[in-house]
Parts: structure tokens; sequence; C-alpha cells
């Protein structure tokens, strides 16, 4: 539950309902309000503040666009404290356990499919395959928090034993350290796309929430195709991030 509402300043040039959004987001940095928590009813919040439930309004709306609020609609809803992004960093081909280590997360994985099946047209050109030859296939919810975050689904070549191991941790070090195929490239593709019934259900949104696809070609060190993937990422948990630079004149 929030704590006491602070004094808001008037004829500061500084507008209430940005006064409203700092005192929220500063509790929140603080830890007064946790991932989960629920607001006061806008009533009884825009009282103790001092200011009309339009003015409130326009501060919650702020926080709900940056992710930092959930609104429920309902009698039973209300103003959540979301769960905070995790930033997951395209410009290595570190896999999605180890962006979790780096945020100081646990990653986990629930395994939807883990079956020889035979490959689909997209996954048969990237892998260097004809279609219909039979590859690997693993489909897993991949989760950190409270929430699932990702669903994946990789092809793989048909390696032997490859669907006995422990798929429930980093595909990427079970090829390198079981097959000597570390992925060292990728060739990623990002698109938003609407979530379906199906894939909504597992990652516990509403069909028709936009989501982020990433596609992927991963290869190992001598070009061999080792994985493609259609990934999808919440982006109200997933914010995607790529680092650039210029090389300095005279540098290779």
């Amino acid at each position: 539950m929030v704590g006491t509402p602070p004094e808001l300043e008037r004829g500061t040039g500084v507008p209430a309902h940005v006064q409203i959004e700092r005192w929220l987001l500063e509790s929140i940095s603080t830890g007064e309000l946790a991932p989960g928590d629920r607001l006061p009813g806008e009533r009884e919040l825009a009282g103790r503040l001092g200011v009309s439930r339009m003015t409130l309004r326009q501060a919650l709306a702020t926080l709900e666009h940056d992710g930092v609020l959930v609104r429920v609609p309902g009698r039973s809803g209300g103003a959540f404290v979301a769960e905070p992004r995790i930033e997951c960093d395209l410009t290595g081909l570190a896999g999605f356990t180890e962006q979790m280590r780096r945020a100081h997360l646990r990653a986990e994985a629930k395994i939807l499919t883990a079956a020889t099946v035979p490959a689909p047209a997209a996954a048969a050109r990237a892998l260097e395959v004809a279609a219909g030859s039979p590859v690997h296939e693993v489909a897993r919810v991949r989760s950190a928090g409270r929430s699932p975050v990702a669903l994946e689904r990789s092809y793989f070549p048909t390696l032997p034993g490859f669907l006995d191991q422990d798929l429930t941790g980093s595909l990427y070090a079970l090829l390198a350290a079981r097959f000597d195929l570390e992925p060292r490239t990728a060739v990623e593709h990002l698109a938003p796309v609407i979530a379906g019934p199906e894939d909504a259900a597992e990652l516990g949104i509403a069909p028709g929430t936009p989501l982020m696809l990433i596609e992927r070609t991963a290869y190992a060190g001598d070009g061999t195709p080792v994985e493609f993937a259609r990934d999808l990422f919440r982006p109200d948990r997933v914010r995607i991030s790529v680092r650039s630079g210029v090389t300095a004149p005279g540098r290779p």
C-alpha cells in the first residue's frame, strides 16, 4: 500500500500530474511499492493528494504508457505496480538464460514441445535442408520473476541424443558442450505481431495483445546453421536493445 502522499507544490511550474508521477516512481524505486502492489482507488487517492480525478488519471496514464503501472478494468481491478522490464541486449549472442543471469534473475523454462518433426519451409531454408526433412523442434515458455516473458520455438539439425538432454537450460550451452556446435553469429529480424489465442494462453495475456517477434538463424564458427528460431516476447516485460558505434578514423 502506498504511503503518505506528498504535499503538492503549487506555482512551481511543475504540473501536479508530473509531481504525482515522480512521487510514485520514487515509492517504487525505494521499495515502498513492490511489483504486484495495488494502488488505492482513484477517488481515495485523488482525495488524499488534493487533486481532481482527471489530474490523477493523467499521471496514471503516463506511468501505464511507460510500463510502470498496469491498470485492470472491473470492480476487482485497479492500478497495479508492474513487474520491471528486463533488458534484452541483442548485440551479442547471449541466450535467454544468460540474459536473465545478467539481470540477476533466474530463468525458468516450461517445455511445450520436444520432438523430431518434418522441417517447415522457413526452418528448412534457414538450416539448409530440404523441406520436410527431419529436424528437432523445441518449444518453451520462458519465465523470469512471477510471469512468463517469452515463447520460444526453435528448430535444430537432427543431432543424435539431442532430445534426450536436459532442455530446460541454455540450449546454446548444450550445443557447445555436447555437440561442439557453439553458436558464434546470428542474423535476427524483429517485427511487431499480435498474440493469437494459443500463444496468448501460454504467455498469460489476452488474445490480440501486441508482442515482439524475433526471428533468428544462428551459425557455428564454420558457418554451419545450427538453429532457426521464432521467439515471441512480451514488450511489457522485456525491452529489446542493440548497441551500435562508429569506428574512429584511422582505426580498423
